[in-house]
């Protein structure tokens, strides 16, 4: 049974940082990617990570701020947020593929995703 477990969200300050995890079970050598949605918008891709962690894309609007990275010991995969600002705020998901895809940004190449966890950013 494959699932999903979010955690690091929280209220921060504008300008400020967080660190999301998940932790994932039940799969073996597949693509991971967090996606977000903020209250009455459409779910956005934010990064996604390759299995091996070389290879990461990201959105234009968090590129040079967030950092994806994965520790396949751990299953786990991390996004790292600085620098954040209000438009930030947003529901962040994390999703992982049911085999290596690569750096998909498509939502629907994602099979599985995790229950969300709120990132709040305050100006």
């Amino acid at each position: 049974q494959v699932q999903l477990v979010e955690s690091g969200g929280g209220l921060v300050q504008a300008g400020g940082s967080l660190r999301l995890s998940c932790v994932a079970s039940g799969l073996t050598s597949y693509t991971m990617g967090w996606f977000r949605q903020a209250p009455s918008k459409e779910r956005e891709f934010v990064a996604a990570i390759s299995w091996s962690g070389v290879s990461t894309n990201y959105a234009d609007s968090v590129k040079g701020r967030f950092t994806i990275s994965r520790d396949n010991a751990k299953n786990t995969v991390y996004l790292q947020m600085n620098s954040l600002k209000p438009e930030d705020t947003a529901a962040y998901y994390c999703a992982a593929a049911a085999s290596n895809l690569g750096t998909t940004r498509r939502s629907n190449s994602y099979s599985y995703w995790g229950q969300g966890t709120q990132v709040t950013v305050s100006s």
